[in-house]
């Protein structure tokens, strides 16, 4: 049961139609994490319900209550919940997007204004959400809005959540999909899920994601002084915070990756040959790696050790240091008190209740080892557990069935070094089998400068979608 003809043939002639579309939804400034602009983040919820409305989709805006931000209370942007079809002979997919995007501002560094979507001749759509997620969000309408103008029977229910805070932690989500996907919510009856909010591994190669890492993300403050100490007086009289920050920071990581918490990186198996294969087969190499890292410096010259210690194995980065002198010149402070940030990317069977303990034992033992009288303290300030499906899954053939008609390539199947966190939500909360379809590439830039959403991948994109959807419906005849 492949996509029809006369669907691939309406999502080319309607291409250039697609993209003024995409330019409506870029033009809406939707940055999350921006107080100011929550009232763009609402403005963008009530276009995408309107344009949902239009292509026979039954909507409802919900509200998901207050939050403070920039000490301020604000209202949460309304989440959007959909549905079309209920036809209990066909199989009923969730599809998940976010409409709010990244903080944006030419003075950042872009070519152009970061909310016009800016059309290149080399066939880049730059703007601000054109990959993440406004392009993928509309993917799907497009689809709707064939079946929609030619009176086509969508070959499964559809059932949708669209959010306006993914950026900005997705507050108040959690909360919704769990009380939807109670009997009698917007979400029961669901057979699986469908994600398109990431990337493929490069610009060359399909992929379909079964995997991301979790995070665990911590915040370790140092304090002594009442106040900001000249070195020239105080130098190697006093415990100097900064001093003792260094030295704990230094003992969390190596520069090989290597986790010196004990029992992190212990808990996870050693691969098995069959999984090295997959990583073996994946279209990526060292180049690639260095490439996108703008550097010579990647750690192995081994592409499954590196591919693996992407997706496979936990990651302890240190994101910087609070309290210290950063200006111009040469200020001899010693600072009163500074805090240190770090994160620790998750794999199962890592969880945070699992790995922050050893994180807080573990700095508070070598602490004691320093015989400073400073005070120290550790904390996690979020976090989220890591998710792994089942690649086997009819949902994921379905989706291989169809790259490779859209493609005429194999798809690459791959774990994300990131987190989406609803991804878990939705695989625990209604129990079934959740696939990450990316749209954009590898080298979309979407939280950076210049963002850009490839034509080809757009339309090409939408084509991939619509076809899946056929494909679910072929593979699972039956299956109910």
């Amino acid at each position: 049961m492949p996509a029809p003809p006369e669907f691939l043939q309406f999502v080319d002639n309607n291409a250039d139609k697609f993209i003024k579309r995409l330019g409506d939804a870029v033009a809406i400034p939707s940055i999350s994490g921006d107080a100011s602009r929550r009232g763009d983040v609402v403005k963008m919820a009530e276009w995408l319900n309107g344009q949902l409305k239009a292509v026979g989709v039954e909507t409802q805006l919900v509200d998901l209550g207050k939050h403070v931000m920039d000490d301020q209370e604000l209202n949460l942007p309304p989440a959007i919940l959909g549905r079309i079809g209920n036809d209990p002979k066909k199989k009923t997919v969730l599809i998940y997007g976010h409409f709010d995007v990244q903080p944006a501002n030419k003075s950042d560094g872009w070519d152009t204004d970061p909310f016009t979507l800016v059309i290149h001749e080399d066939g880049r759509l730059i703007g601000r959400g054109s990959s993440d997620d406004k392009g993928p969000i509309l993917g799907w309408l497009n689809v709707l809005q064939y079946h929609r103008e030619n009176k086509k029977e969508l070959p499964v229910n559809l059932r949708c959540c669209f959010e306006g805070m993914e950026e900005n932690g997705s507050e108040g989500l959690d909360d919704l999909v769990k009380k939807e996907s109670q009997p009698g919510g917007w979400f029961d009856g669901v057979d699986c899920v469908c994600i398109s909010d990431n990337y493929w591994l490069n610009n060359r190669t399909p992929a379909l994601t079964y995997g991301l890492r979790g995070l665990s993300y911590f915040k370790l403050t140092i304090s002594g002084p009442g106040r900001d100490l000249h070195s020239g007086v105080f130098g190697r009289m006093v415990h100097e915070p900064m001093t003792d920050l260094i030295t704990l920071m230094s003992k969390l990581v190596d520069n090989q990756g290597n986790i010196l918490i004990p029992g992190v990186d212990e808990m996870v198996e050693p691969p098995t040959i069959n999984e090295r294969a997959i990583y073996e087969r994946l279209d990526y190499s060292i180049a690639d790696v260095e490439q996108s890292a703008g550097g010579q410096i990647a750690i192995s010259d081994s592409k499954v050790d590196t591919l693996m210690g992407r997706m496979r194995y936990p990651s302890l980065s240190i994101h910087g240091i609070e309290g210290a002198f950063s200006g111009v010149g040469a200020k001899t402070v010693i600072p009163a008190k500074v805090s240190g940030k770090f994160s620790i990317r998750l794999v199962p069977p890592q969880t945070p209740e699992l790995v922050e303990p050893l994180v807080e034992k573990y700095l508070t033992d070598e602490f004691a080892k320093l015989n400073s009288k400073n005070k120290f303290r550790i904390e996690c300030l979020h976090n989220g557990r890591p998710w792994l499906a089942d690649i086997n899954h009819w949902n994921f053939e379905a989706a291989k069935i169809a790259t490779r008609a859209v493609y005429q390539q194999e798809p690459d199947l791959t774990r994300e070094g990131g987190s989406i966190p609803v991804t878990l939500t939705f695989a625990e909360s209604l129990g079934v089998n959740v696939l990450l379809l990316p749209m954009g590439r590898g080298d979309d830039g979407a939280h950076s400068t210049n963002e850009k959403l490839d034509r080809s991948n757009f339309i090409q994109g939408t084509k991939l979608l619509g076809t899946y959807l056929y494909e679910l419906a072929a593979i699972t005849q039956g299956k109910q």
